[in-house]
């Protein structure tokens, strides 16, 4: 009882961590005059590639292990199939429910934003970022904790590539607040609260879903996660990372974050 206390608290921890990464974001956008470009893509292109990796290798797997378990070979094989897809829809939905103005996904610089842009328009794209970033954050938290539940250094892996994945969306919502408002203190506070509907999905989805947790039903969920970390990956970080203008760097990110995951699952498996 004691172990699964420890564990789920680790996981909800992570799923913390990753979350308050808009934060750094706001401050980042704060005490910077500049968009450090090639950065910000290689940064996005390692956690795309963590995610992809980790997602096609690691969790597939075990999400397919645990629906074979259950069903059998070929009806589980194919649950976790349509579990991966479904999970690319959920995602790919609540994407499609946020119009692409306000969409904090859509590649912006910190030179976007100046005084002089229309107070109230810049006030409506933070808040709408901020309501984007909440809806689009609950299911990475639930993602992020069911890892970090079923293997800690899995977790680890995924919390990070979420918090760089959560650095741009910090600034989407800070920068935009701040020129409208002139309060470092409001763009800041509203930025790190749309970050913390990370660790509320997570504490949704464990209040759910724990008291009916079996092999079925995690191996369902884990091959949704799947899936949504791949899309996001291929709808938000690579896109955004060419955005942001580097193409060969973002690429070399990609390739290193699937070097690091590889690494660290040879180590640790």
């Amino acid at each position: 009882m004691e172990f699964v206390f420890s564990r789920t608290m680790f996981a909800f921890s992570l799923t913390l961590l990753a979350g308050m990464a808009t934060g750094v974001g706001s401050a980042l956008a704060f005490f910077t005059r500049r968009t450090n470009t090639t950065f910000l893509a290689g940064s996005l292109g390692f956690s795309a590639g963590v995610m992809i990796y980790v997602s096609l290798v690691e969790i597939f797997a075990k999400a397919s292990d645990s629906l074979i378990l259950a069903y059998g070979h070929k009806p589980g094989y194919l649950i976790t199939t349509v579990a991966f897809f479904a999970g690319i829809l959920v995602i790919a939905l609540i994407d499609n429910l946020v119009p692409s103005f306000e969409n904090p996904h859509e590649a912006r610089s910190i030179e976007d934003f100046n005084e002089q842009d229309d107070n109230l328009r810049l006030k409506r794209m933070g808040l709408f970022s901020a309501l984007a970033i909440a809806i689009h954050n609950f299911p990475e938290g639930l993602a992020t904790f069911i890892s970090g539940l079923q293997d800690p250094t899995m977790g680890i892996s995924i919390a990070v590539a979420i918090a760089i994945h959560n650095i741009p969306e910090g600034i989407a919502v800070a920068v935009p607040i701040y020129f409208a408002t002139g309060s470092r203190g409001k763009a800041f506070g509203l930025s790190f609260l749309s970050g913390l509907a990370e660790p509320v999905g997570a504490l949704v989805g464990f209040l759910l879903l724990m008291p009916f947790m079996t092999d079925a039903v995690f191996g369902i969920l884990f091959a949704m996660v799947a899936g949504i970390m791949v899309f996001i990956s291929l709808d938000e970080l690579l896109p955004t990372a060419e955005k942001y203008g580097n193409h060969h760097v973002a690429i070399y990110g990609v390739i290193a974050g699937m070097a690091v995951m590889a690494c660290s699952l040879v180590m640790f498996s």
